[in-house]
């Protein structure tokens, strides 16, 4: 039977669904919202036996976003998903833009054509200096992934919280073996495994708990 539940209930309803659902499920009080908010945006569970949180990611992302870091991603989509609304009310510079993502710019296409490469490798090079301090939420592209620990490797460049959850075939598992030797905090997915839908189920969590801070020290 269908339920008749008002619109602003519905989440709250299948927050409650997914708690009672998941059971035991051993994740702390900080990485269960973010868990959750991506079985929300999947209805997966076995998503839990795939998630590896390093170094305290959730409070370096919530901290990140107060300080009103800039945030780089690697697909148009996963910037759009993003909920600016929600982060200006954390940091008014995100109301100014502050959100990166270079993988249409002609300069990009051009330079990634010129050397035969992918465009997300160069997408994650023309940010590099957004990227040193940022968050950097990786969704699509392992070639970005890649290009990120090559950054950190040989340039000294590290996020402040690095989102890590390529999909697909081709170096995806090789990439976030990578990832998971950064010195930084990290939020990953492990296998062949992700999606941008996650990234932004993730990044939308880390908001909301961050929005919720600032409120509960007013």
């Amino acid at each position: 039977m269908i339920q008749d539940i008002p619109g602003t209930e519905i989440e709250k309803k299948s927050f409650e669904i997914i708690d009672r659902e998941a059971g035991d499920h051993g994740f702390d009080p900080l990485t269960w919202p973010v868990v959750r908010r991506m079985i929300h945006a999947s209805a997966d569970f076995s998503i839990m036996d795939n998630l590896v949180f390093k170094d305290d990611p959730v409070t370096a992302g919530i901290r990140a976003l107060r300080e009103g870091v800039s945030i780089v991603t690697d697909s148009t989509m996963l910037k759009s998903g993003l909920s600016v609304a929600r982060l200006k009310r954390i940091h008014p510079v995100y109301g100014e833009g502050n959100i990166f993502c270079n993988i249409a710019d002609p300069g990009v296409a051009e330079a990634a054509k010129a050397a035969g490469r992918a465009r997300s490798v160069f997408n994650m090079r023309s940010l590099k200096e957004k990227i040193d301090g940022g968050i950097v939420g990786i969704g699509n592209a392992p070639t970005a992934l890649v290009e990120i620990c090559r950054l950190a490797r040989e340039e000294g460049i590290l996020p402040s919280l690095l989102i890590a959850m390529p999909v697909g075939f081709v170096n995806v598992v090789e990439s976030k073996a990578m990832a998971l030797a950064l010195p930084c905090p990290l939020i990953l997915m492990r296998g062949r495994r992700g999606g941008t839908t996650f990234v932004v189920a993730a990044l939308n969590a880390i908001a909301v708990q961050a929005l919720e801070s600032m409120e509960a020290a007013a």
